[in-house]
């Protein structure tokens, strides 16, 4: 069974502007090809993709400030850090796993 978690229990951060922070999920599966997606939600609107990582490859963004959002992954977890945060990066932050053939 393939799952992908928070791997903190807290259901919000709070944060000051300027420090960076970082958001972590585990996941598990026992496929060798996965894909780490991060999404973003703000108020009243549809989730933004904000990046995909493979699992052992490289990132791919979708975001305009590519330097302020970094991702990194192991075998069990992935995590989305935020740099310099700002009130508009004030949003619900989801991560989520895919798992393909190859």
């Amino acid at each position: 069974q393939d799952w992908i978690r928070p791997s903190d229990e807290r259901t919000s951060v709070t944060s000051t502007e300027g420090d960076s922070v970082t958001l972590e999920c585990s996941y598990d599966t026992s496929s060798s090809y996965v894909i780490l997606y991060w999404y973003r939600e703000f108020s009243n609107t549809q989730p933004q993709y904000i990046l995909l990582k493979g699992g052992r490859s490289e990132t791919y963004q979708n975001i305009p400030d590519p330097q302020r959002f970094t991702s990194t992954t192991s075998q069990k977890s992935t995590s989305l850090t935020i740099k310099s945060v700002t009130l508009s990066d004030s949003a619900f932050y989801y991560c989520a796993l895919r798992v393909t053939a190859q």
